[in-house]
């Protein structure tokens, strides 16, 4: 069974987002989407969090951090290594995970963001084009549920 169709058939956002972790060998990942306040809310998570890291990813504001700069570019942001990134894009909550190679992209239904997917692992890790496409595609399914 392809990911698209482990997605369609899980039973719950959470389960969708543990075939992704786990076909891509991540640790974690997330899955915020769009609300009308604006904000993006955490709708699922797969994985160990630490409990300040848990309280401040609940709603992230559109731009800020890796999940808000995905769906403000429409576009993937990663990090090789989230501890040692100087570009800005990195918040100290993502350092807080204790994560290492991360990525999140922009969830699209149609041409539109609603949300963003985030995986991340424990060790330093680059994602490819192909895996960067392939998890575009994973949150398009995610955003048909």
């Amino acid at each position: 069974m392809n990911l698209t169709a482990k997605i369609r058939a899980a039973k719950e956002l959470s389960d969708a987002l543990g075939c992704i972790v786990r076909e891509f060998h991540a640790e974690t990942g997330t899955l915020h989407l769009l609300e009308e306040d604006g904000l993006l809310h955490l709708k699922a998570l797969s994985g160990d969090f630490p409990p300040p890291v848990l309280t401040v990813i609940q709603k992230i504001p559109v731009g800020k951090g890796m999940a808000g700069l995905a769906v403000a570019r429409a576009q993937p942001v990663d990090a090789c290594n989230i501890q040692t990134d100087t570009s800005g894009d990195i918040r100290p909550g993502a350092k807080a995970t204790g994560m290492e190679g991360a990525i999140v992209v922009p969830v699209f239904s149609g041409a539109r963001v609603i949300g963003a997917l985030g995986i991340a692992n424990r060790g330093e890790r680059n994602f490819s084009d192909p895996e960067k496409a392939a998890l575009i595609v994973a949150g398009r399914a995610l955003a048909e549920r």
